[in-house]
Formats: C-alpha cells, sequence, structure tokens
C-alpha cells in the first residue's frame, strides 16, 4: 500500500471521528509529520511493538494495537484449537497505558477468549510471572521501558512465559498483516474481562524471594543500608514491599521519584543505563550513607546499581559488571550447595562481556550466547528442558534469576544484589572489592558503549548504510591488533581472517557484526531492534595481578576504548 492508500484508508467508517480530524488536521498543517505517521507499519522488533503515541500506522494508538490483538487472537484459536484460551494483560505507568490495556482486554474478550487484566499498573517481569501462574497461552504487556514520554509499546509473551520467538513471531505477524483494519472486533465481552490483584502480586513476591534468597544473616540484611529509586514508575508498586519481606527493613526511597508519572518529571530519560537518572537517588545515599543504590526503569525490567568503591566514594555500575557479579555469587552458592553436575547452563548474549563465559567455564557451568535481548534467553529455557538454567544477563542492565520469569527481571535482580552486598558487608568486605576479586581471577575487562540516534525514515538509511559500508570493508585492526574473527549474523557466516575460512554461525539471522581481534578485543555493531539507533559495543580486557594495580591497568583499558573510539568514525 502507499502512502497516499494508506493515509486514505483512516477516512474510512471503522476510524472515530476524533481519529480523522487528527489525520486531516496533520495533512494541513504537518506534512513531514504525515509522511513519518504512515510510511510504515509498525513492526515487531527486539522489545516487540513500541513507537510514538498518535494517529496513523506507524505510531501506537488503539486501532495499531486493535489489529495487532486481532491478529494474536486468530493466531491462538488456529493454535490451541482445543483449548479455553486465556491471555493476561498488564500495563505500565506510561500516557494512556491503562486505556489501551482495555482496548487490548476488549479486542480478547470479544473474540471469546478469558481475559485476566491487572487492575493496576504492574511491573513486567510480573506478567512474564503471571502467564505461567495463571495457566495462560499468551501475555501482553503496555510499555515503552525507558523510552521518552510520547512513546508507548504492546510486548507479547507465549504460553512458556517468554516473549515471542520463531516461529511464532512471524506466524504472528502474518496473521496481522493479513488483517484490514474493519475487521477489528472492538465490542468487549465483559463477562470474560477479570480484574485481577493481590494474589498474583503475592505469588510473584514470594518466588522472588524464594529464587534469591541465599541463607543471608538477619543482622547482615538490617545492617545493608539501600537506597532505591523506581523512576516514576511501576516498581514501587513491589519492590518495597519485596524488600521487607525478605527482610530488608533498612531501605530510603527516593520520594520525588516515588510517584508514577509517565512524564518523568526529575529526568530526563528514565533509564537507570543513563547515570543522570540516578542522580537523585545517590545525593539521598550520601544523606542517610547508604552502601548500595537500587534503580530500577518504569517498567521494572532493567536494574541500575551503585556501591562504594575502595576510597568510600558512590559509583555506578554498568550491566556487565553487575551481571559478573550477581552471577559469580549464583554460580558460587549452587557450587557450595553441591548442585553443579554438569546439567546446568547460564545465559547471556553476543554483544555482553566475553568475562561471563571464562566464569561459567571456571563452576563447570556451559554458558550460552544468544542474539541481544532478553527474550532469546528464555528460549535457551524453553529449548533445553533437561538443563537447569542459573541465571541470565545482559549488558544493558538486565538480570534473570532461575526460570519462573522469562524476561529481565528487577524485582529478583533487586533482591539478588541485596544478598550478595549484604553478605559482602557482613564479611568486612564490600560488592565492589568482590568485583575487584573477580577481575584478579579472571582477567579485566572494561565495555565501552557508543550509541547514536538517528530520526524517522531517514535515519534507518543512515544506519543501513553504515551497515553495509562495514560489510563491504569490514573492520581489520583494533587498537592496532589484526582482526582474526568476523562473524556475520545478518548471512550466518564466521570468517578466520588468517586463512579465510568460513563457517556458519547457528543463532538466528540478525543485522550483526561482531569483530574479534587476536588480543581479545571486541567490536560488535548492531541496528536496534526497537529504536532508530546504532549500538557499537567496545570490549577491552587484560591481565589484573592485584587490586592494587587496578588503577594503573584500568588506565591502559581506558586508553586503549580511547584509541578504539577514534577509529570508529561513524
Amino acid at each position: 500500500m502507499n502512502l497516499t492508500d494508506a493515509i486514505n484508508e483512516w477516512f474510512t467508517p471503522c476510524f472515530d471521528k476524533n481519529t480523522q480530524g487528527a489525520v486531516k488536521e496533520m495533512m494541513d498543517l504537518d506534512p513531514k509529520e504525515l509522511k513519518d505517521s504512515f510510511y510504515k507499519n509498525l513492526e515487531f522488533g527486539t522489545g516487540g511493538m513500541r513507537g510514538i503515541m498518535g494517529v496513523g500506522n506507524n505510531r501506537i494508538n488503539k486501532y495499531a494495537l486493535g489489529k495487532s490483538t486481532q491478529g494474536i487472537s486468530n493466531y491462538l484459536k488456529q493454535t490451541f484449537a482445543a483449548n479455553s484460551l486465556r491471555v493476561v494483560i498488564a500495563y505500565d505507568c506510561r500516557h494512556n497505558s491503562n486505556s489501551l490495556a482495555k482496548v487490548v482486554a476488549d479486542v480478547f474478550s470479544a473474540n471469546g477468549i478469558q481475559v485476566y487484566l491487572f487492575s493496576g499498573l504492574r511491573p513486567t517481569p510480573e506478567l512474564s510471572f503471571a502467564v505461567r501462574y495463571l495457566n495462560c497461552q499468551c501475555g501482553i504487556v503496555l510499555t515503552a521501558s525507558h523510552n521518552p514520554p510520547e512513546y508507548n509499546g504492546y510486548k507479547v509473551y507465549w504460553k512458556d512465559g517468554g516473549q515471542i520467538v520463531p516461529p511464532e513471531d512471524q506466524e504472528i505477524i502474518n496473521s496481522i498483516e493479513k488483517l484490514t483494519y474493519d475487521q477489528v472486533n472492538f465490542q468487549a465481552n465483559e463477562d470474560l474481562i477479570h480484574h485481577i490483584n493481590s494474589e498474583v502480586d503475592a505469588a510473584f513476591i514470594e518466588s522472588s524471594i524464594v529464587s534469591t534468597s541465599f541463607n543471608t544473616d538477619k543482622i547482615a540484611k538490617e545492617n545493608l543500608n539501600i537506597v532505591f529509586t523506581p523512576l516514576h514508575g511501576t516498581a514501587i508498586t513491589i519492590i518495597p514491599d519485596a524488600l521487607q519481606q525478605a527482610g530488608y527493613s533498612n531501605f530510603h526511597i527516593v520520594e520525588d521519584q516515588a510517584i508514577p508519572n509517565g512524564d518523568f518529571p526529575t529526568v530526563k530519560s528514565p533509564n537507570p543505563e543513563e547515570p543522570e537518572a540516578l542522580l537523585m537517588a545517590l545525593e539521598l545515599a550520601e544523606k542517610v550513607g547508604a552502601d548500595i543504590v537500587i534503580g530500577t526503569d518504569p517498567d521494572c525490567d532493567r536494574l541500575g546499581i551503585a556501591v562504594r568503591n575502595i576510597e568510600g566514594q558512590m559509583v555506578l555500575l554498568n550491566g556487565n559488571q553487575s551481571m559478573i557479579l550477581m552471577m559469580a555469587f549464583l554460580l558460587e552458592k549452587w557450587k557450595n550447595n553441591n548442585k553443579i553436575n554438569s546439567q546446568q547452563f547460564v545465559g547471556s548474549t553476543i554483544v555482553s562481556t566475553p568475562m561471563i563465559i571464562g566464569l561459567a567455564n571456571a563452576y563447570g557451568v556451559e554458558c550460552k550466547l544468544g542474539l541481544t535481548g532478553f527474550k532469546w534467553i528464555a528460549k535457551m529455557i524453553k529449548d533445553n528442558p533437561a538443563l537447569e538454567f542459573i541465571g541470565g544477563g545482559e549488558e544493558s542492565f538486565g538480570f534473570m534469576v532461575g526460570d519462573k520469569v522469562r524476561d529481565k527481571d528487577a524485582v529478583a535482580a533487586s533482591l539478588l544484589t541485596c544478598e550478595l552486598a549484604a553478605q559482602a558487608k557482613a564479611k568486612g568486605s564490600s560488592a565492589y572489592l568482590t568485583l575487584l576479586n573477580l577481575y584478579v581471577e579472571y582477567g579485566f575487562y572494561k565495555e565501552h558503549l557508543i550509541s547514536i540516534t538517528k530520526k524517522g525514515q531517514e535515519g534507518l538509511i543512515e544506519i543501513d548504510k553504515i551497515m553495509v559500508a562495514l560489510r563491504k570493508q569490514p573492520i581489520s585492526e583494533i587498537d592496532g591488533k589484526k582482526v582474526i574473527r568476523i562473524e556475520d549474523y545478518k548471512t550466518s557466516i564466521v570468517k578466520r581472517t588468517a586463512d579465510n575460512t568460513e563457517d556458519l554461525l547457528l543463532l538466528p539471522k540478525a543485522d550483526v557484526l561482531v569483530f574479534y581481534a587476536e588480543d581479545g578485543s571486541k567490536i560488535a555493531v548492531r541496528p536496534s531492534g526497537t529504536e532508530p539507533k546504532i549500538k557499537f559495543y567496545i570490549s577491552v580486557n587484560a591481565p589484573l595481578d592485584s587490586i592494587e594495580n587496578y588503577t594503573k591497568v584500568e588506565a591502559f583499558l581506558n586508553n586503549k576504548i580511547v584509541n578504539i573510539v577514534s577509529q570508529l568514525q561513524f
């Protein structure tokens, strides 16, 4: 369908007058915005469907979500014909999330499907948990994670509690694309919509505590001084109760960020990956003498952590450091409990720190790597039913403990972080010293992310040109060290440059390139699946013989990163 036909479709009777008026206003006053709103359909990416709210095929609105939900309803009926169909729906603090969630519930119920709708905002990991807890075939959460306030989104989960993956994702897209807007049934059957609340909350909290409790002494828990911020998001509905029930009563909430608010008024970006997002929490930490800061994004799947360094200053950990700390703690506890017998695995991603592989291998545990996005780690659990899943993490501040939640989970990650910090403090150490000792044992790995944002259709074209250029003229050296291995996940080919031999990559196809140098340095490049961004993931490493030499080796690695950044001219 061309642009004119796409616009004209919105003047047919199945669209309400207010919507048609908004389209007409764009036609008269903002042709550029009109084009961007209609030139394509929103697509499912690594995090589902996400976009700017407004009218048009390329926007999040009642009709886009209604059409998607109708397509999913049709697919559910085809796939689970003999079953009594059930879906669960959650939503976050964003503008229109509650009303859009009701639209989704209406369409499912209009198709004869039992709907379990949370009566208020809830964290995304609770939705993942609820899919299996309520024995549903599908789950939907209305969220745009940490995107700006004008965004919203629609994440689809399948019966295993994980986000949709092949083949379901493409089959669902095909089901949606067959539809026209006038085939969407918005006429709710209210008898099929059931509001859920405290029962699922209690089960979710109990599951989170059980999966993260490792015999931490009661006094050690009480002695850990915690600052928590939900960054105006959904975590406020669960994490304070979870901390209290787990025995962590000594915590302080950043009150100005405790009230859910889709405008996120105290931060430029409600993303704990951005250091600025945790400034208010760090200020409170100094005021109360906290040991640790935990901050979650609006839908409570990402976790930012700050701890005190050797000098007693609060420092922010990056996602790779947090993952290594939590994974090392889990592996040590499993080892001490004699639970490791070569039938376990951990999961991570091809753009995360390679340190995770050495850590897992040291415990005799396989480390499986997937594409970016926690849906691939969840798929590992589904694909390996004979193996026990210990935990999974990725560089973008996500971690998952066990298999009760099949997505990154800042609730369990917060509890686990408090466990490891409380136990370290009780021994006269700290989370920070624990990390440095891991560097001494496994090598000092340091990562850096370059994220370049583009705008609209033109931006996507620019990003594509960068990827084309890197394939035509691949990176041959990283900070003066020869590239010895190139992985191209779009062609599924790995090339060894020394002898030009090639092998096939076994992961699904994706627009990702990874370059490995002879000294272990690594550059991964990928366009974002949910935003108009291209990301460069840099990893460097060096031996660390003692904590006393930490500063010297860090300076060496920082210099390598500076050299690599200057090498990348995009």
